[in-house]
């Protein structure tokens, strides 16, 4: 069995704000001192790629374009907006108040939408 993802942080110099952003946008429960369990799916994708050095979460949304102006509202910016990877996946990308580059993957139904 290969090792499981069992973690991950998300830092910033205003910790109230960053959980007040993932709180109000995602639904996580962030409460103090900051710790939450996101809604996971029983298997979680991933992949190595060659670019700039950079991780990046992709959190599964229903609707990239309308959860990139709640993320605008709420202090974080687009980085790259909506678009499609034909066959593959929907998606696309923010910063978080501190900066923190996220994807966003359209879901339906717990399975990515591929166009």
């Amino acid at each position: 069995m290969s090792a499981p993802i069992v973690f991950f942080d998300i830092a910033g110099p205003d910790e109230g704000a960053l959980r007040s952003f993932y709180e109000s946008i995602f639904k996580w429960p962030c409460g103090k001192p900051g710790n939450f369990v996101p809604g996971n799916l029983p298997n979680l994708d991933a992949a190595i790629r060659q670019d700039p050095s950079e991780k990046v979460l992709y959190i599964g949304v229903p609707d990239v374009t309308a959860t990139l102006q709640e993320i605008v509202l709420a202090g974080g910016s687009v980085d790259v907006p909506r678009f499609e990877v034909e066959g593959v996946v929907v998606l696309g990308l923010f910063k978080d108040p501190a900066g923190n580059r996220m994807g966003l993957v359209e879901m339906s139904e717990d399975k990515p939408v591929i166009p």
